[in-house]
């Protein structure tokens, strides 16, 4: 999962009066991936070191001259360009002192900005769209510099990118509430033009963000009403000729942003990669108005993977530069570190492993965390239309309710009205659409049915957490009103759906479901393939002991005499039977508890709010499981939810860790203890005996097989 991790302060700020600007004209990264430069908006140029937060060399123009573009670094020539009073270039090196005596040279127009990617020439964008090389502008100074915008028509964004070994500058315009792209290639020299599409009522992007994907730019773009669209622009297009009619560029909706009450007024969307924005001067989803955050979303989930609140004013500028966002708030720059795992998340998640996934199944038409987490395959039945869905279909002539209309019917509507018009809603083939609003609807049910105890809508909830599309940090107070309550079913649900549930949330449900009676335990539903998996578990008759995973239980008695010198005396406590200590249905809720992902460091200061007869009982469980799972009569179901044996395990060690003071101190607890002691000696025995094979299976690596085999040749080697 991506994460922000904390930030800090670059430099300060100095806000215009008007408080609508932050001072600031750009960030550019300069030689590598900690200096950055940065212009203010008046007179200034600073080289800052960014993990030392500590400015290197800063430069200024006179008195009565303006910075008007921000400075960029030529890696080629180790230099730096800026613009100054619209049509002065200068260019000037690191050691340099004053920029009054560096190289000058004014042109003919004027420049709105100049690009320079890492290892590229910079290119300089004239006010009128034209575009140059930079030395080729040098060589001539007072060339012509054509006007490829119309009259009305002004830039109000630019970027540069490298594709395909070429640049192309990218900017973007408005001409009487329209706004058109452009696509400037350099080598060889060809113009495209598009037309955005209108956004009801007459709104205006407040921020864009290119990238290059498969062969095409990928352009995002960010609307005041939450709304982050998508345009895919191919590479390799035909040029326009100049005056010839814009082409419309074909859009598609990533996100809506909720937004609450109102527009947005200055905020930005930066792309990370394929499947991750960053997007600041949103309200986060689950904190009240008025508060504005950086967050990361994952626009293949349609899910919120990391927020943090920004103090002050947000002015609306984000950049990007080597896994850091650079944001200007209040008066201070301040730079955020993130990261986002791209090979596996199950190791950003903490210790999720589920040993037995490879048979799991997911619905492929909704993308899946599980799939991600999991390497989960498609569930045909969860996919497969059936007879129900069909009639629902066909019976659904008259036009169903739009999500903004049961949103506002929740407030208001009886429990089975919500609950039949949700239904209908989830039950769209489009489901997919469906995904942004899944979680306002799950945090408006949420909502009424906290503030008024007579509603209460688990189906519909339910079903909103089967489709996937919600987690733990798009609505934080499902699992706390799940367990308020008490349907441990839509606890169950969560636990296994969502990624990021905290460790208090998992104690929380831990704490529920341990202190619940087996009778009580009985009336809760559960999800069936941990039933499956427990009944399976219980009915199987005690088989004979083997040494799988290196344990045996008639080794106890060996185990302990070697440690206490009393073989024969503890005899009684070795379990003759191996009994489950808890129920059924609770031990399918408590194998959720064991699958959930966390962090030792969070978790152990919320296992000792357990009491002590609590933890004693989960212990005995654990004891159970460990001595099914040791046993070679005891077959790994596949397919079914279960807990894996390191698992298991590192529940032991962290019950122990925080409650071993305790549990010394218990009587009750004295045999169970000596019996998860032997437990730990089996496998430290195991790691043993594993590291004396470990030479003979590095010499069975290296053996090279011979060449003149034959037709074929076959070898067994018996390791066990």
């Amino acid at each position: 999962m991506a994460a922000l991790y904390e930030g800090y302060t670059l430099c300060g700020l100095a806000p215009a009066q008007n408080l609508l600007s932050s001072g600031i004209q750009g960030v550019e990264a300069e030689r590598d991936s900690d200096h950055v430069v940065v212009t203010d908006s008046t007179r200034s140029v600073t080289l800052y070191k960014v993990s030392d937060q500590k400015p290197l060399s800063s430069w200024t123009v006179k008195q009565g001259q303006t910075l008007t573009c921000s400075a960029v670094y030529n890696s080629q020539t180790k230099e730096y360009v800026a613009v100054s009073d619209g049509k002065v270039i200068r260019i000037w090196k690191e050691e340099e002192i004053l920029l009054d005596k560096a190289f000058k040279a004014t042109v003919s127009s004027d420049v709105w900005r100049v690009h320079c990617v890492a290892g590229g020439e910079p290119v300089v964008l004239f006010q009128r769209g034209a575009v140059r090389l930079l030395d080729s502008l040098l060589s001539a100074p007072q060339q012509p510099i054509e006007e490829v915008l119309a009259q009305e028509e002004v830039i109000r964004w630019s970027t540069n990118i490298v594709t395909e070994s070429q640049q192309v500058v990218i900017f973007t315009t408005e001409q009487k509430g329209d706004h058109f792209l452009y696509l400037q290639r350099l080598n060889p020299n060809t113009l495209q033009r598009y037309r955005l599409e209108r956004e009801e009522p007459g709104l205006s992007p407040l921020s864009f963000s290119a990238s290059c994907k498969d062969k095409h730019i990928r352009l995002l773009y960010l609307y005041p009403n939450g709304h982050l669209y998508q345009s895919l622009v191919p590479v390799r297009g035909l040029g326009a000729d100049e005056g010839a009619q814009a082409l419309l560029m074909p859009r598609s909706l990533l996100l809506a942003l909720p937004i609450g009450e109102g527009l947005l007024e200055a905020a930005s969307a930066q792309v990370l990669d394929d499947a991750h924005v960053a997007v600041v001067g949103v309200p986060h989803p689950s904190a009240g108005a008025g508060k504005d955050f950086l967050c990361i979303w994952n626009t293949n989930f349609q899910t919120l993977q990391a927020g943090k609140e920004m103090a002050g004013k947000i002015y609306g500028q984000l950049w990007r530069y080597s896994n850091k966002l650079f944001i200007p708030h209040g008066k201070t720059l301040s730079v955020i570190p993130y990261e986002w795992p791209k090979s596996s998340l199950a190791s950003a998640l903490g210790k999720l492993r589920q040993a037995k996934t490879e048979e799991s199944k997911a619905p492929t038409s909704v993308p899946s965390w599980n799939n991600i987490l999991h390497e989960e395959k498609a569930h045909p039945s969860r996919t497969v239309e059936t007879r129900k869905t069909r009639t629902n279909r066909k019976s659904q002539s008259a036009p169903s309710l739009t999500n903004d209309h049961i949103l506002e019917l929740i407030k208001t509507a009886p429990v089975e009205e919500v609950q039949k018009e949700v239904e209908v809603l989830l039950s769209r083939t489009d489901v997919q659409g469906l995904q942004p609003s899944v979680g306002q609807l799950a945090s408006t049910l949420v909502s009424r049915s906290l503030d008024d105890p007579a509603f209460y809508t688990p189906s519909s909830l339910a079903q909103l957490v089967h489709t996937r599309c919600l987690c733990h940090s798009v609505c934080p107070d499902l699992v706390l009103l799940a367990l308020e309550r008490k349907d441990y079913f839509l606890c169950q649900l969560c636990l296994q759906f969502f990624p990021d549930i905290p460790e208090a949330v998992t104690c929380a449900c831990l704490k529920a479901f341990i202190s619940m009676s087996d009778v009580d335990a009985e009336k809760v539903s559960v999800e069936p393939d941990g039933f499956s998996f427990m009944e399976s578990l219980m009915a199987r008759e005690r088989g004979p002991h083997g040494l799988q995973n290196g344990f045996s239980p008639a080794s106890i008695e060996v185990d302990r005499s070697d440690g206490l010198g009393v073989g024969g005396t503890r005899a009684e406590d070795t379990p003759t039977e191996q009994i489950c200590p808890v129920g059924l249905h609770k031990a399918v809720l408590l194998n959720e508890i064991l699958q959930t992902a966390y962090s030792d460091s969070f978790l152990l200061p919320h296992l000792k709010d357990l009491s002590s007869q609590h933890v004693l009982l989960f212990l005995q469980y654990l004891q159970f499981l460990y001595l099914k799972y040791s046993q070679d009569a005891f077959p790994q179901m596949h397919g079914l939810r279960s807990p894996s044996l390191t698992q298991i395990m590192d529940w032991v060690c962290l019950l122990l860790d925080a409650h071993f003071t305790v549990l010394v101190m218990t009587p009750e607890a004295k045999g169970l203890l000596l019996n998860l002691h032997s437990f730990v000696k089996s496998q430290v025995r195991l790691v043993s005996e594993l590291g004396k094979i470990e030479g003979s299976l590095q010499e069975l690596n290296k053996m090279k097989v011979k060449k003149d085999v034959g037709q074929y040749s076959i070898e067994v080697i018996e390791l066990f």
